[in-house]
């Protein structure tokens, strides 16, 4: 049944999409890159053991590192050629991490898993969920939490509803609406397959009402089937944040410190649902994403299909370079994206989107004193203070921080955006969790 009515949640920010530059673009590939960079942490988790070594020939889709921990996600070669390094390099997450450097080189031809060639009901829940793990899947809205583990429900709780994230709320990220209407039909096909491994009855896709042409793909990919609903969601930030849209779609508050889970959900976004359908129906594990590269600093502004482990630098040059002088690179959209210190970074599974700003959009600034005006408070969708919450971090008072719930914070930056007196309130935020985190593990040590 398909349901007319826009969903929503309350609060959130209406920042300008700016997503015209590239929201008609067809995905396209980019040339082959001639050296990629793997990281082994391309996923929320513990660290992955390489099994490759310095110059070993690797085959594309060949695995390159693994872990025995259950929070996982192995990583493959997306380019055959030769290993040149194992080495630690910058991460775009920031920081450095173990990589496996590639020269591409030798028949491209990829490796695939075998797969078992058989519809979602064929399979068991276990069955689809190791094809998954084998894949390397991670979340691709840019969270890189390893899907398998998303997906094995724990003892004591069922699923009732998989909901498919297609609101792409980010400003000016397009790849996310590309997707639904260029591959429809593998999102809803890999919904299926994530609703038979969490043995959800129903199936959910939401997506913003500003992408009419990307609701009447879906609905005619789903038409046939009866438990799988695609519905409108208002056009508002932060619409595609998990808990936003379970409660636009459901009328369900995920408690403090609760996941989807806990009130019978899980969530996957729409990239997530196409790799899923690539890895159960042709044993492809996760070595290329579609990613939109885009902004006024950008010359040709798209959507390109990139191996993982590309330089930026190269799906720069693929979209025409720099247009003008550049300001900042940043990976993601501006509101929750991280900008970047050097172009040589390479494209991970979380990779959504580059937004190249110009010199000239840029403004330098002073934070002004908080003037008390709440517009932080009436903007949060997680019903917070963040005014408090960045004082509170600033004077390290991390059992006040916890008591004013720093951890439900979805870093959105809505705040941030409202703030009249420019007031970096998700950076303080941020470090206020690191520490309350930290803390928290060391007590766990020393118990």
């Amino acid at each position: 049944m398909i349901l007319l009515s826009v969903a929503t949640f309350k609060k959130g920010v209406h920042p300008p999409y700016n997503k015209q530059y590239s929201s008609n673009k067809e995905i396209q590939q980019i040339p082959q890159p001639d050296e990629i960079i793997i990281p082994l942490q391309q996923h929320i988790g513990a660290s992955l053991e390489p099994v490759v070594k310095r110059k070993d020939q690797v085959r594309r889709g060949q695995l390159l590192a693994d872990s025995d921990s259950f929070v996982a996600a192995p990583v493959h070669a997306s380019l055959a050629g030769e290993v040149t390094a194992v080495e630690k390099v910058p991460s775009p997450q920031g920081g450095r991490v173990l990589a496996v450097k590639i020269k591409a080189g030798g028949d491209q031809q990829e490796e695939l898993a075998e797969v078992p060639g058989k519809e979602p009901e064929e399979l068991s829940p276990e069955e689809i969920r190791q094809a998954v793990r084998q894949a390397g899947i991670t979340g691709m809205g840019g969270a890189m939490f390893p899907t398998h583990v998303k997906l094995a429900v724990p003892e004591g709780k069922s699923i009732d509803h998989l909901i498919i994230n297609g609101a792409e709320c980010e400003p000016y990220l397009t790849v996310d609406h590309r997707i639904m209407l260029e591959r429809g039909e593998q999102v809803v096909d890999g919904l299926l397959y994530l609703m038979r491994a969490t043995e959800a009855e129903q199936g959910l896709i939401g997506i913003e009402d500003n992408k009419p042409d990307a609701l009447k793909a879906l609905k005619s990919a789903a038409a046939e089937f009866d438990n799988i609903e695609v519905r409108a969601t208002e056009t508002k930030y932060p619409q595609g944040g998990e808990k936003m849209l379970i409660k636009a779609l459901l009328d369900r508050d995920v408690p403090v410190g609760g996941l989807p889970l806990d009130v019978g959900v899980v969530v996957n976004n729409v990239a997530t649902a196409a790799a899923v359908s690539a890895s159960l129906r042709e044993g492809r594990p996760l070595i290329d994403r579609p990613l939109t590269i885009t902004g006024e600093g950008i010359n040709n502004p798209g959507n390109f299909e990139v191996p993982l482990g590309t330089p930026i630098a190269e799906v720069i040059k693929a979209a025409g370079g720099f247009a003008g002088e550049p300001g900042k690179v940043i990976l993601g959209g501006p509101m929750m994206g991280q900008a970047q210190t050097s172009l040589d970074v390479p494209v991970v599974k979380g990779t959504s989107g580059i937004l190249v700003l110009t010199r000239n959009q840029l403004e330098e600034y002073s934070p002004a004193p908080c003037i008390n005006c709440a517009r932080c408070v009436d903007a949060c969708p997680m019903y917070l203070v963040p005014a408090r919450l960045e004082k509170l971090a600033q004077q390290e008072e991390l059992d006040k921080l916890e008591e004013y719930q720093v951890m439900n914070c979805i870093e959105c930056g809505s705040c941030s955006y409202v703030c009249p007196a420019q007031r970096p309130l998700v950076h303080y935020i941020r470090v206020g969790k690191a520490a309350v985190t930290a803390r928290k593990k060391s007590e766990q040590g020393g118990s």
